[in-house]
């Protein structure tokens, strides 16, 4: 379990984006911005989250860009826009580190640690000792367990997954719950 009366603002959160952020779709990718539509509640969530944490990092496998049926434009735009809609309601992303790689085992296909990694790189005063992963898959979260971060499962996409699972260390139905939730600790 995690817990929340720690949280201050030496910590981290690591986000996912698809399925935690904005609306997943089923079997395919988001492709354009025209596809992209937030969770209720999210764009609120990271506002609080950018009270609270000193870096917000999403990091997000983007297949779609590797098998060719995503534009890198497309994309960047999809970040850009992302971003100017989280701070226009103020919020914060501080970086976003996307993963194109069809194999598996790239460093920085989740759930390997290499975008995590990166952003430590990036920013050297991430402790990761203080730091959170937000995710809607195990994957995610064997990517939090890879890098050594406490993990948060959005159930939004894959309600079958056992949340029991021991790479779990808490459960919260969207962003905007565990904002809430975040906010009556503090």
């Amino acid at each position: 379990m995690i817990d929340l009366k720690q949280i201050d603002n030496t910590w981290t959160l690591f986000l996912d984006r698809d399925g935690v952020i904005n609306h997943e779709k089923h079997l395919d990718y988001i492709h354009t911005w025209d596809e992209f539509t937030f969770y209720e509640g999210a764009k609120e969530a990271i506002a609080v989250f950018a009270e609270t944490f000193h870096h917000i990092v999403v990091v997000t496998n983007q297949k779609g860009i590797g098998k060719g049926v995503t534009k890198l434009e497309d994309l960047n735009l999809i970040h850009k826009n992302m971003i100017a809609a989280i701070e226009a309601n103020g919020g914060r992303i501080d970086a976003v580190y996307f993963c194109p790689d069809l194999d598996n085992d790239s460093p920085n296909r989740k759930p390997n640690p290499g975008m995590g990694l990166q952003a430590v790189q990036d920013f050297s005063d991430i402790d990761l000792s203080k730091a959170i992963m937000i995710g809607n898959t195990l994957s995610d979260m064997q990517f939090g367990r890879n890098l050594g971060v406490h993990n948060i499962f959005l159930p939004t996409t894959r309600p079958e997954v056992d949340l029991n699972d021991e790479r779990i260390d808490a459960v919260y139905n969207s962003l905007i719950d565990f904002a809430n939730d975040l906010k009556n600790q503090l």
